[in-house]
């Protein structure tokens, strides 16, 4: 693994600028856009190759395990959900605030004699 900065002149090869993801490829030299506080790393094409199936297996051993704590989130948030609506519908004590009732209580229509 080398590392380079911007403005540096380089021979050729694929070089990561790993703070925003961008890939540079320099085809025979060149210069790496930049200025000196930009970080460019240059990994041998031989490392990419071996680390490609270390990084899948890895992948695959993690992937229950990150399925389980999803399903666990996903429970708890229902979970905490449900309660906090039930608690809420107990404690509540029958006031709506978007309704104004100004108009006063209906009341039955009178019946005139006849």
């Amino acid at each position: 693994m080398f590392r380079y900065k911007g403005g540096r002149k380089v021979g050729k090869g694929t070089y990561w600028n790993i703070s925003n993801g961008s890939r540079i490829d320099i085809a025979d030299e060149g210069t790496l856009p930049g200025d000196a506080n930009t970080t460019y790393t240059r990994f041998p094409p031989g490392i990419v190759l071996l680390a490609g199936p270390a990084i899948g297996l890895l992948y695959v051993i993690a992937m229950p395990f990150i399925a389980l704590g999803t399903i666990a989130a996903l429970i708890g948030k229902k979970l905490v959900t449900g309660l906090a609506g039930l608690l809420g519908n107990l404690v509540s004590f029958g006031w709506r605030p978007s309704e104004a009732n100004l108009t006063g209580k209906k009341k039955g229509k009178k019946k005139t004699p006849k």
